[in-house]
């Protein structure tokens, strides 16, 4: 595709699409031409946002088979439901089998399934079609980790030795849709939605430069989890209010706060630490990541939450509620910190910018649905520690079929 243009059609306009879309901004040698997703007016408004920004003439599709067959888009993102998936791939591979259309590549949002069945049969489909694919985990490419890990590596590993622990977080006070709370189609509470990044950026970390993913190898996995905040009955009252009522964490919640610890063995026999931890329950400024790395006499430390300005209102300025600021604001007075440019510190700008340069050469991207199934591997490895309340190795007999409790409507910690 050499001197050519990468037309990318959106599979779902709500938040995370959005999110996407700001970021092309930065993004060359691409247009957004396409949105489609649920008749509730969000194409609609993906495809306006896109057409104001100036990142693509982006018109809205009734299907994704419909998408596919447009001969001026050559790569599809999915960033749709959790429990949508799958059956979208099958749907993209079905319109390219039959001849309808033809794609370059697919990049699906995270996870890449609810469990490792579903993860797993996202990568089969997509190599059966033989397109190329990204996995869109952004905290890889924040711009604080990519250099913050070349840094290190360069001045600090290559004198001292390479780093042995890595620590993440990801913290706010909970998702935006009703859908992200249920078990059944999130495919389980904060652990899937958020730990996924958080295990993998660390990983990413302790990996050496241009080494390839196994060259740290997991061995075991100890896990907890817990619904501290939001299986408080003031709380799940609010939670059945904003979704009608089908949301009931008094009998069926998921884990609001999660915390893993993967063991790694290196090349070199020794063993690495991930340590990680994820919460809906946190109460701050709005989201938070935090991420280190520490080896033989050096450190890194990133909070997004300190990386730009800080502004103040006192309680006389009383505005409207948004997200202004940062994702998942809870306040607007006081002292706040703002990031000043969420689609970029995250990394969305980054990915994106990797995943369309990949796609336009013909090569299968750095990140892709091989390290989707990986990650879906350990968040269902430690969803049995959890569950057993022990250490587990890694891989554990019957990883392929588990599905997690709280997937199934069966976990409740107060009962």
């Amino acid at each position: 595709m050499a001197g050519k243009r990468l037309g990318v059609g959106l599979i779902g306009g709500g938040f995370v699409g959005k999110f996407h879309i700001r970021s092309w901004v930065g993004v060359r040698d691409s247009d957004i031409l396409g949105v489609t997703g649920r008749p509730d007016g969000t194409p609609e408004e993906a495809a306006a946002l896109a057409k104001k920004l100036g990142v693509g003439d982006a018109k809205v599709f009734n299907s994704v088979t419909e998408m596919v067959a447009d001969p001026g888009i050559d790569a599809l993102w999915i960033c749709a439901p959790n429990f949508t998936r799958v059956e979208i791939m099958e749907e993209i591979v079905d319109a390219v089998e039959s001849g309808r259309g033809e794609l370059v590549g697919v990049a699906c949002e995270k996870p890449l399934g609810r469990n490792a069945a579903e993860a797993r049969r996202m990568l089969e489909l997509v190599q059966k079609v033989g397109l190329l694919d990204g996995y869109l985990e952004n905290q890889l490419f924040s711009p604080a980790v990519v250099r913050g890990k070349e840094i290190l590596w360069t001045r600090g590993a290559a004198l001292t030795g390479p780093p042995y622990l890595a620590r993440a977080a990801e913290e706010h006070s909970g998702p935006h849709m009703p859908w992200f709370w249920e078990g059944s189609l999130q495919g389980g509470g904060v652990l899937n939605d958020m730990m996924c990044h958080s295990v993998e950026v660390a990983r990413f970390l302790l990996t050496p430069p241009g080494a390839p993913r196994d060259a740290l190898m997991p061995v075991k996995v100890s896990a907890h989890t817990s619904c501290l905040k939001w299986q408080q009955p003031g709380y799940a009252k609010i939670l059945s209010e904003n979704s009608d009522g089908a949301t009931d964490y008094l009998t069926r919640p998921a884990e609001d706060f999660a915390r893993a610890l993967v063991e790694y063995r290196g090349e070199d026999g020794n063993e690495r630490i991930v340590e990680v931890t994820t919460s809906w329950c946190f109460v701050g400024a709005g989201l938070r990541l935090t991420m280190e790395l520490l080896g033989p006499e050096y450190s890194l430390a990133v909070n997004s939450l300190d990386a730009g300005p800080k502004i103040f209102f006192s309680r006389m300025v009383q505005g409207d509620v948004g997200e202004d600021l940062v994702e998942k604001q809870n306040a607007e007075m006081g002292l706040m910190p703002v990031v000043s440019d969420e689609e970029s510190e995250y990394g969305y700008t980054g990915e994106n910018r990797h995943m369309v340069r990949s796609f336009l050469a013909g090569q299968r991207p750095a990140e892709n649905f091989s390290d989707g199934v990986n990650v879906a591997e350990l968040l269902m490895t430690a969803y049995m520690s959890a569950e057993q309340e022990k250490t587990i190795p890694f891989p554990p007999p019957g990883l392929e079929d588990f599905v997690p409790a709280v997937a199934r409507g069966e976990w409740n910690p107060r009962r």
